[in-house]
């Protein structure tokens, strides 16, 4: 099953919760980087062949897999963690060197179990999969 939001095997959400589920425990923060080089060659913006750019939906498209990478990035961190969701995702970007840009994903990464599930049930770590069906 996949679920809208989920990479990696971990819910990724903006918000600092997630419907349905309590936050069990918080295992840290979590960060995805991306870099990419500023050159419009490099990046394909522009055709090395005749110089001429790409068209406004190719270079959207090439902005959003940039943006993605950054978050794969950041859900594969967490799952390092033992993590099976990141709340409160937020993206950045800056200037590295003249040659180099960053875009950076950042979240919190926690172990999230369904909302009103009993005491004695939670301590079972649960994988994402399982346990996140929104």
């Amino acid at each position: 099953m996949v679920v809208a939001g989920m990479r990696s095997g971990i819910v990724v959400v903006t918000t600092e919760w997630i419907a349905g589920y309590d936050v069990e425990s918080i295992l840290g923060a979590v960060v995805g980087v991306a870099p990419h080089s500023v050159s419009p060659y490099r990046e394909g913006l522009k055709s090395l062949a005749d110089g001429h750019g790409i068209s406004d939906a190719e270079r959207a498209e090439l902005m959003r897999r940039c943006r993605e990478e950054a978050i794969e990035g950041m859900a594969y961190h967490a799952r390092q963690l033992g993590a099976n969701a990141v709340v409160a995702m937020r993206m950045d970007h800056r200037q590295v060197t003249e040659s180099w840009n960053e875009i950076c994903a950042y979240g919190t990464a926690v172990h999230a179990v369904p909302a009103g599930l009993p005491p004695e049930a939670r301590g079972k770590r649960v994988s994402s999969v399982e346990t996140m069906r929104l």
